[in-house]
């Protein structure tokens, strides 16, 4: 039992980020408080896909070695009507045809999704920070319990004032 939790540690750790994640961004009502929550959050998802897509002993997938394709360097029309072989007998170009490869390499999938959502989560981290700018020039907090506050007697006070205009417009 030990030895399953202890070769799992990574996912262990990245459980842990997440929760740390959620609970700062429920429990806290300072409203930077809870975005660094969702980043920290969004941070150990992107961990999560990165460590799903290691493979243990691979390589980049960039192929060298035994696994490279030589090409002839040729540029013009004639080249392309030839198919070179690879290792296997598999002709290049063929996406339906196994090719054998000697290297083992990583899937790069997860890692350039990854990149795409550490871009959303910047821009999205941006467009947060700035609003709480905005709710901080109105309200004059950042306390998501202050600003609540202040929207709840900003409305009874606006209902009262509507009241007060149709008892006077009714008289």
């Amino acid at each position: 039992m030990l030895e399953f939790i202890l070769e799992r540690a990574n996912y262990w750790a990245i459980i842990g980020l997440m929760m740390i994640g959620l609970y700062i961004t429920f429990a806290s009502g300072n409203l930077i408080k809870r975005l660094v929550g969702l980043s920290l959050f969004q941070t150990s998802v992107c961990l999560f896909y990165v460590t799903l897509g290691k493979v243990a002993g691979g390589t980049a997938p960039i192929l060298y070695g035994e696994d490279a394709v030589e090409h002839g360097g040729g540029h013009g029309a004639e080249a392309a009507h030839h198919a070179t072989e690879v290792a296997g007998g598999h002709a290049l170009g063929n996406a339906s045809a196994p090719v054998e490869l000697v290297h083992t390499y990583s899937n790069v999938l997860p890692h350039v999704l990854m990149l795409t959502a550490i871009v959303v989560g910047v821009a999205t981290l941006s467009v947060g920070l700035a609003l709480i700018v905005r709710i901080r020039e109105a309200y004059g907090s950042i306390e998501s319990d202050e600003v609540r506050e202040i929207d709840l007697e900003t409305a009874l006070a606006q209902e009262a004032e509507i009241d007060q205009w149709l008892h006077e417009a009714g008289a």
